[in-house]
């Protein structure tokens, strides 16, 4: 029996380390999926596949995220928690100057640019379950590019309604299509002042009014 002044040294634990681990993990696994539905698309690109980079069992995957649709939408999501923020932050050119550094930002990250570009095409086919956050992604978009546009336009002779609309859908395939095309061929495509030469021409024609 320990006597009542004695003391009892508690011992040490690790705070927060399984926790950390599983993080860890989870990140690992993500980054693995972006690699390989980059390359393979979501239908071709396996659990198999993506247990395979991280040393992992197919079963392992599931534990993680649950089954390939919930992990493709937290590769989807991981791709864009970064920026999301800002770019609901941006005011008037600040937004558009954003979507410039976003380009010249995605010249250092291939493998996701991939991704973005194999899912967002991929998703126009039946059933697929990134169909919902494609369709909700570009019209709210559109619609932040366009509340931006509105404040540029002059006020006493500003560009019609439709031509602004038409304006935010451009900016939007702008970036979408040469992203595409430096994939392709990096060497003969400069993302960043491409980017920057197409949206400038619309900005001027949007503030030149009508």
């Amino acid at each position: 029996m320990p006597t009542t002044d004695s003391k009892v040294t508690p011992k040490k634990t690790r705070k927060h380390g399984p926790h950390k681990k599983t993080a860890r993990r989870r990140q690992q696994i993500l980054e693995a999926a972006t690699q390989v539905f980059g390359a393979k698309g979501f239908y071709a690109g396996s659990l198999k596949d993506i247990a395979a980079l991280v040393g992992m069992t197919h079963s392992g995957i599931l534990h993680h995220f649950g089954s390939k649709q919930q992990l493709l939408q937290a590769v989807i999501s991981y791709r864009d928690q970064s920026e999301a923020d800002q770019a609901n932050a941006a005011r008037g050119l600040d937004l558009f100057q954003h979507l410039i550094d976003t380009a010249r930002a995605n010249t250092a990250r291939p493998g996701i640019v991939q991704t973005y570009v194999v899912l967002s095409a991929e998703s126009v086919t039946d059933d697929h379950p990134g169909e919902s956050y494609f369709t909700e992604r570009f019209a709210g978009l559109r619609q932040m590019i366009l509340d931006q546009l509105r404040l540029l336009t002059p006020a006493d002779h500003p560009m019609p309604e439709p031509l602004l609309a038409a304006s935010a859908c451009n900016i939007i395939a702008l970036m979408d299509g040469l992203q595409i095309q430096w994939l392709l061929d990096p060497a003969a495509v400069d993302l960043t002042a491409a980017t920057a030469s197409g949206i400038e021409a619309i900005l001027a024609a949007v503030m030149a009014g009508a």
